[in-house]
């Protein structure tokens, strides 16, 4: 080991080297999984509502979609789910008979992760309901869940290009087939603390301090 090492210069520069590695390293991980390309243009927009009417999406789905596109900030968001699964789903041409609704969303969500997955989306949450529901107000049949679950996505413009990928629309029907009601609709965060680029600068930081605290 050369004395420009062993000296306290030499392990000061060393030191910095991690930090400033450390740093591109979050820089690299912030850049992928924050939207920096602002709203959706109308382009954009236009492109996507001829791919949703190609694909069969019903009128009022569309305005729906449209108004979703249009009101875009271009931040993250989290899907909300609830999620009521069919105890006694139909025979489909992937599954064999007797397949549960587990079965059944598998094969449409196999295709959805790594989509999501590609363009810096995933689950947050995902849990089986213990109760039905202790409080409604102004909702018909929505006593009973089975589920419940959350998703974030970088964009909407994420959203729209997994939801126009081809595949989306072939499994669709196996996910219609696993339920028997769901809702899902779109939040953005005002706090959101299981955010991973809160917990990616912590786990970073934590390596690199640890780092340079051995090597003292």
């Amino acid at each position: 080991m050369s004395n420009q090492e062993n000296s306290p210069r030499g392990s000061s520069l060393s030191n910095r080297n991690i930090l400033i590695f450390t740093g591109i390293l979050y820089v690299l991980f912030s850049s992928w999984y924050t939207h920096l390309s602002g709203p959706m243009t109308n382009e954009e927009i236009d492109r996507a509502l001829a791919g949703l009417t190609k694909n069969g999406m019903k009128q009022e789905d569309l305005k729906k979609w449209e108004k979703f596109m249009r009101t875009d900030t271009g931040n993250q968001f989290i899907m909300l789910n609830a999620i009521d699964m069919n105890p006694s789903p139909p025979k489909m041409p992937k599954t064999p008979e007797g397949s549960g609704p587990e079965e059944l969303m598998d094969i449409y969500m196999e295709h959805m992760y790594s989509e999501q997955l590609k363009r810096a989306s995933h689950p947050v949450f995902f849990g089986q309901a213990v109760h039905t529901v202790l409080d409604i107000a102004g909702i018909d049949n929505a006593t009973s869940w089975t589920h419940g679950a959350l998703f974030r996505y970088r964009s909407r413009a994420d959203l729209i290009e997994i939801a126009l990928h081809p595949s989306s629309y072939e499994r669709h029907e196996y996910k219609i087939a696993a339920l028997t009601k769901t809702i899902a609709y779109p939040i953005e965060p005002t706090i959101y603390l299981s955010d991973l680029r809160f917990l990616v600068l912590l786990i970073l930081s934590l390596i690199s301090v640890s780092i340079i605290a051995i090597r003292r």
